[in-house]
């Protein structure tokens, strides 16, 4: 099939049955986070869109099904050079709509292709996941042969457009299933590239599916009866909506919530190593990201030197548009989102917090953008909402506490847990971390405790709904059911 280009990226399109199409849904304003400017018009996908995209990916389903698997990844091998080849292009969109400086969005892009080398490994990871016991009665085998069940669909937040999204689509079609993404509507111009390169491997039609909406068009998907399994990520409500809506359509659903992540610093700790460290957890990505460890507690004796060199740390850091290589943290995705930030600390300090580095009337050369520079303050409770909400935002917040037990059960205190990262040099503190903290990701002097693609990302309490997590053999699982055959040949 000839490449159907979208590079016209002032009209954001939907990518259904192979083919480039334009959505007939209202219509929404793509801005540029950074100087408040148009840069596309995206239409949303109506019930009658999200229709004819299921119904091409059921076409599609009853055809690559059966192809088999090791015909299946060539395309992703495929896949992986086609985005190699695109990095630079991919990197500079997503930091014009989303506002990250091009370095995070370029790692942002490794790690989603890592994910596509993974699940190009799908005939080994099939084979670790199905089973075989010759002559469990005499005469008689017994086999577990894992089958795909149809169409996925997955719903992907703003802060990683290109990486989440290749959480899910490279295994959901190495497994032999056909998919739907739905990227969120604040940042649709990454996943416009990243299907220009799927057209250009030559997927046939109806594999994968793209369409672009809002609140109606991810409730159209997830009640959809020819959908089978729903991945999610996004902040805690809205996974809560998505799990027990699909679930009880019957649906198979992962659905990755909010974070309220930690970061324990012992008096062992090496802070030449850990500060650098830590600033780099709490303000990447402006602080909009699931592992940013937003609250620092100190233990003991070491508050007074973590304090004093983080405020010098932080106060380093330059703020501005994110195609500007000197610059560190960018803007806030909305006007709305930098607003709620400002008011989580401006209540903080109404209650009793003290401002170490204020960043809240920084604006950048004048950029008009939606730009919160990187703030530290410190007294923090766990009364406080920035205590209990997840920040999303480029917010520091200091903690005492007397010793690793009062600095664990503060840590075990969130609704959320999504991940933790104990910083120390002692193997005993380290082993009771890892033992006691409730969180599906936890770090040991590793600030952003983001797992490689080959393991599953964690998450528990709050901040996941579901049995299966994205990424590696959880992901092997979610995307495929087992049949157990039972063989003897008289």
């Amino acid at each position: 099939m000839p490449a159907k280009s979208s590079k016209n990226l002032e009209q954001v399109r939907n990518y259904i049955g192979g083919e480039w199409v334009t959505a007939t849904g209202s219509q929404e304003k793509i801005t540029d986070p950074a100087v408040d400017t148009v840069i596309a018009d995206m239409r949303f996908t109506t019930q009658e869109g999200v229709d004819a995209a299921v119904s091409s990916a059921v076409t599609g389903f009853s055809e690559w099904s059966e192809t088999p698997v090791v015909e299946r990844v060539q395309y992703l091998f495929d896949l992986k050079t086609e985005l190699e080849s695109m990095v630079d292009e991919i990197s500079s969109t997503l930091s014009a709509e989303h506002g990250k400086t091009v370095a995070e969005a370029k790692g942002e892009l490794k790690r989603g292709i890592e994910n596509v080398e993974v699940a190009a490994g799908m005939p080994s990871l099939l084979r670790q996941k199905s089973g075989t016991v010759e002559s469990v009665s005499v005469g008689i085998d017994e086999f577990a042969i894992r089958k795909p069940l149809g169409v996925y669909t997955a719903i992907t937040p703003f802060n990683f457009p290109a990486m989440i999204p290749l959480w899910f689509l490279p295994y959901a079609v190495a497994t032999g299933n056909t998919f739907i993404l739905k990227p969120s509507e604040k940042v649709p111009l990454t996943a416009q590239l990243l299907f220009d390169a799927i057209d250009r491997i030559g997927l046939p039609p109806g594999v994968a599916n793209l369409c672009n909406g809002g609140a109606a068009t991810v409730d159209a998907l997830l009640t959809h009866p020819n959908i089978e399994g729903v991945s999610f990520v996004g902040s805690t409500p809205v996974a809560q909506h998505v799990y027990e809506t699909a679930a009880s359509t019957g649906k198979r659903v992962q659905a990755q919530g909010g974070a309220k992540n930690f970061a324990v610093v012992t008096p062992s700790a090496k802070l030449d190593k850990v500060v650098p460290n830590l600033v780099g957890s709490v303000f990447g990505n402006a602080g909009q990201r699931c592992l940013a460890n937003d609250i620092v507690i100190a233990v003991d004796s070491v508050a007074d030197r973590l304090e004093s060199k983080l405020i010098e740390a932080v106060a380093t850091l330059q703020v501005g548009r994110g195609s500007d290589p000197t610059v560190d943290v960018g803007p806030l995705i909305t006007r709305e989102s930098r607003d709620r930030v400002e008011l989580l600390v401006n209540d903080a300090v109404n209650e009793g917090a003290e401002v170490l580095v204020d960043g809240r009337d920084v604006r950048p050369n004048d950029l008009g953008g939606y730009f919160m520079g990187p703030t530290l303050i410190k007294d923090v409770t766990t009364s406080m909402d920035i205590f209990n909400q997840e920040i999303f935002g480029p917010v520091g917040c200091l903690m005492d506490a007397e010793d690793l037990d009062e600095a664990i059960d503060v840590v075990n205190s969130s609704e959320f847990g999504n991940a933790s990262t104990l910083y120390t040099n002692s193997g005993d503190a380290a082993r009771q971390y890892r033992n006691r903290v409730e969180a599906g990701n936890i770090g040991i002097n590793v600030g952003v405790c983001a797992p490689m693609g080959f393991f599953h990302f964690g998450g528990r309490k709050g901040s996941f709904f579901g049995d299966l997590h994205a990424q590696g053999t959880d992901a092997v699982q979610f995307y495929t059911d087992k049949t157990i055959l039972i063989e003897r040949w008289l």
